[in-house]
């Protein structure tokens, strides 16, 4: 008889904690959504508990602008079907014959996509130590000169770059920059401007990091801003143009204020790096000498292969940082491993396939990119924390997790473009129960950081 008290009396209370915390929240969200910033904006919030019984549900299978809260999606399909432990393979071959160590012909990179090449976020994939470990392998080759060039192998992905849906004011900025068969230094380069005195002045490029970019030429129409105003300034780089165009608002005083964009060729970029390095020359003089065209030799003999970190560290800086180019490098290796095209549109529809077989139709993740970039994604709430309920039962959840930042003293991801912003994750009250959680807001107004502050209190409740 005790037994069955203390059972009835524990399954009052958690009913009680249940309804507590319905109550609580549906308070905080009224309160929220009667913001005068939100008069316009569509809220899609939905919350539940451990036992996935809904907590509470706005607008819960609408369709909105999700922005980088979409990787969580590309990273967990990734580790279910890619396996955590999977690593890009890029390799180098040689053309011709090697006579007494000098090769009469050409070197080729082939890529499968590592968006790691070059990067500064792992120790042993940074630029001199890439370039390093290249050289000594084609060393251990029997080549210590070249009388061709190198060349970068990009076959193995479709052509397209650039995800639709994409804007032109994103796409020549570091965080536009589409991913490749071969990338390089994460495609990016920083831009070094100098303005004026004062306000209105014109602001002058003084320099590049690395300092000479291939296929790049830029001009300044930026001016110069109030102190404290901050980088307002954007890269466009037209298609088929001659030169690209720096425009915007930099703070005035400054001499080398710092920008980063997109590289146009960033194999192209890697081929010179590496050629520059074998010859004993600049980038810019093996730019000089380098052949209009490009080339591969699918006959040629492959003497090294190089692997990449492994996916679970690569989707900790996704996730951690928000790296754009790694969930396009996600999504087309999906494409390419599962349905044979290492493009945008098969990647995602490898995604909606996965998904649906676990019980999310295609429309709630209706998405046209891997990193949530494009304004014309569309996912519902309700996707995003069956996603994170799907991943939380598999072995592979606390490395896919940990990428997660903390805000706001709570472990979730965030996502901002322009009107919209979002989270989504997973957090244990102070009471030890567990809610899971996507809350995205579309067209608000007002300033960002305010909204932040004002999602992050409806947030608490669930603490």
């Amino acid at each position: 008889m005790r037994n069955l008290f203390l059972i009835i009396f524990t399954l009052g209370t958690i009913s009680l904690s249940a309804q507590k915390i319905e109550t609580t929240l549906s308070d905080a969200y009224t309160q929220f959504a009667n913001d005068s910033n939100l008069k316009y904006a569509t809220i899609g919030f939905y919350v539940v508990s451990a036992n996935s019984s809904p907590i509470i549900s706005i607008n819960s299978q609408v369709g909105l602008a999700p922005a980088s809260t979409q990787k969580i999606i590309t990273s967990a399909t990734a580790f279910a079907l890619l396996n955590k432990d999977f690593t890009y393979q890029t390799t180098l071959s040689y053309s011709g014959k090697i006579i007494n160590g000098v090769l009469n012909g050409d070197i080729f990179i082939k890529g499968t996509g590592d968006p790691t090449l070059g990067s500064w976020r792992y120790a042993n994939t940074k630029e001199d130590n890439i370039i390093s470990t290249f050289k000594t392998a084609i060393s251990q080759a029997g080549i210590n000169a070249i009388t061709g060039h190198v060349f970068s192998d990009e076959t193995n992905w479709d052509g397209e770059v650039t995800p639709d849906g994409w804007i032109w004011q994103d796409i020549g900025s570091y965080y536009g920059a589409g991913a490749r068969a071969v990338n390089w230094r994460e495609n990016q380069y920083d831009l070094l401007l100098r303005s004026g005195e004062k306000i209105g002045d014109t602001v002058s490029i003084v320099g590049y990091i690395p300092s000479f970019i291939a296929g790049l030429h830029l001009r300044s129409a930026a001016t110069s801003a109030g102190k404290g105003t901050g980088d307002n300034a954007y890269i466009y780089y037209p298609l088929n143009e001659n030169f690209g165009y720096v425009r915007g608002t930099i703070p005035f005083g400054e001499n080398k204020f710092k920008i980063s964009g997109s590289m146009p060729h960033p194999g192209l970029q890697l081929s010179l790096t590496l050629e520059a390095s074998i010859k004993n020359i600049s980038v810019e003089e093996a730019a000089a000498q380098y052949p209009m065209e490009t080339k591969c030799d699918q006959t040629s003999t492959t003497f090294y292969t190089y692997n990449s970190p492994t996916l679970k560290d690569i989707s900790f800086w996704f996730l951690n940082k928000s790296i754009n180019l790694y969930g396009e490098a996600f999504l087309k290796t999906l494409g390419k491993e599962f349905l044979n095209s290492g493009s945008t549109e098969k990647g995602v529809e490898v995604i909606q396939n996965f998904w649906k077989k676990q019980g999310i139709e295609p429309y709630a993740i209706n998405i046209q990119d891997g990193s949530g970039l494009s304004p014309g994604n569309r996912i519902t709430a309700k996707s995003l924390v069956q996603i994170l309920q799907y991943s939380k039962a598999q072995k592979w959840f606390a490395d896919y997790y940990k990428g997660f930042p903390t805000i706001n003293a709570m472990q979730m991801k965030s996502g901002s473009i322009g009107g919209v912003l979002s989270y989504t994750g997973i957090i244990k009250s102070k009471n030890g129960e567990e809610y899971t959680f996507a809350l995205i807001v579309n067209n608000y107004n007002g300033g960002g950081n305010a909204m932040r502050k004002k999602m992050w209190k409806l947030l608490d409740v669930l603490k």
